[in-house]
């Protein structure tokens, strides 16, 4: 091998090592979790009617800052319809991608073993009719399993709901209710939301939204529905993981939306953002072992309703992202004492703005602009984005965009990156080396 030859390979294989990327809300119980560069973010995408070919769809974005294809949608699936595309999670192995409609209560199963170009293997079409819920929204990596929450059931529509166990091979194992009776001194709703694990502790930790009724009504009704506004979750369950039972039900009130766990070793506590009450929980055991939840925070003005809908917490525990709907606004908190979180960045990244998911190395911030089909605002500021950031610790600086509208793709919602596989990085190398000595 020539000197030339040499110096080429060693830059593309530093350039393209082979590792996994996640986020650090995903399961603790996926295989090879996390460590370097994601190559690929992938978005479940809503469908807008007259735009395109109008349905739901799975679009992959290049997001190797050494690819050619950098900030580039590189591959899209079009899925039949417009189902109110919501939320996705990998299963134990990540060799495959389930992604879940809200209205109609599709499931879609992508085979992942080639991330720039996914491929549908699967569509679960019997969720409601086999379990009698409604709205498939997160969807949780156990062993050998996926554990799905659903928001609303068949009977009324409204947000009593439960849990479905699915086999990876999309089979029903089990379904449990949510709890609607008094557990551990507070009475639960039987709402649903999110669901976070800390194996080690044997405790998940479930939280709770709304039903059909409500996330399927155009939100300028909603709001001044007060009848439907008072039929939002106002609980969070703690369970016992290998049982599958409820320990005991928290009042959280305000809709309590995403949980995410501290990673750090050693700590024994998980936050959440409430959507209505705009404040900071923290669920923690207290000094005798029992699990208590608490308002540690404010979100921005509750009175001026800024809606927080999506957070993320870093890895080492010490900070958390926080992105309110209505006022566009990206958050960050110090949670060096998570007694106390400080609000130490905040920046306007656009007129809505809903997910957002970091690098697990901390340094890389994505965000989605879509909530709900009905919920989005209307006119100029129904802005449909990713929009990908560097993080350097003190500020956002934008690395690059796409624009979903303007590439008449849709609404973009929920993210999850993933890598290359190590035997396409070292092919790829190898064209390259090979190129580079003629």
């Amino acid at each position: 091998m020539t000197l030339l030859r040499s110096i080429v390979a060693a830059a593309i294989v530093a350039a393209f090592a082979p590792v996994h990327a996640d986020e650090t809300c995903n399961s603790p119980y996926m295989a090879n979790l996390v460590t370097g560069q994601e190559d690929y973010v992938h978005v479940w995408t809503l469908g807008i009617k007259g735009m395109g070919d109008g349905n739901d769809k799975l679009v992959t974005i290049d997001a190797h800052p050494k690819s050619k294809n950098y900030g580039k949608v590189v591959h899209k699936i079009s899925l039949p319809g417009r189902g109110e595309a919501h939320h996705m999670g990998f299963t134990d192995d990540r060799r495959y991608l389930w992604a879940g409609r809200l209205d109609d209560n599709k499931i879609f199963v992508f085979d992942m073993i080639r991330p720039e170009k996914p491929r549908l293997v699967k569509t679960i079409s019997n969720f409601a009719q086999k379990t009698g819920f409604v709205g498939p929204h997160t969807f949780y990596a156990m062993p050998g399993r996926m554990l799905v929450q659903a928001l609303s059931n068949t009977k009324d529509h409204g947000g009593q709901t439960g849990l479905v166990l699915f086999n990876n091979k999309g089979d029903i194992v089990e379904t449990y209710p949510m709890p609607t009776g008094e557990v551990g001194g507070a009475k639960g709703d039987g709402y649903g939301y999110d669901i976070a694990i800390n194996p080690g502790k044997n405790v998940m930790l479930t939280s709770s939204f709304t039903g059909w009724n409500n996330y399927m009504m155009d939100i300028g009704k909603l709001v001044k529905d007060g009848e439907a506004m008072k039929r939002f979750g106002n609980t969070m369950v703690a369970w016992d993981v290998k049982a599958m039972k409820p320990l005991k039900v928290f009042d959280v009130p305000g809709a309590p939306l995403e949980i995410r766990w501290s990673l750090k070793e050693g700590d024994n506590w998980a936050v959440t953002a409430t959507a209505l009450t705009s404040k900071i929980w923290l669920i923690k055991q207290d000094a005798k072992g029992e699990w208590q939840a608490k308002d540690v925070a404010t979100i921005g003005d509750p009175a001026k309703v800024p809606l927080p809908v999506d957070i993320s917490i870093s890895a080492d525990g010490k900070g958390l992202w926080v992105n309110t709907f209505m006022d566009g606004t990206t958050r960050y908190f110090d949670m060096s004492n998570p007694e106390q979180p400080k609000e130490t960045f905040t920046m306007k990244t656009g007129p809505q703005v809903n997910m957002v998911s970091q690098s697990w190395d901390g340094k890389r911030v994505y965000l989605t602009s879509s909530l709900l089909a009905n919920w989005d605002k209307k006119g100029n500021d129904n802005e449909q984005v990713l929009r990908a950031f560097d993080w350097d610790g003190k500020t956002l600086t934008q690395r690059f965009e796409v624009d979903f509208a303007k590439l008449k793709l849709g609404r973009a919602h929920h993210m999850k990156f993933t890598a290359r596989p190590a035997g396409q990085q070292l092919a790829a190398a190898g064209a390259l080396v090979a190129s580079a000595s003629k």
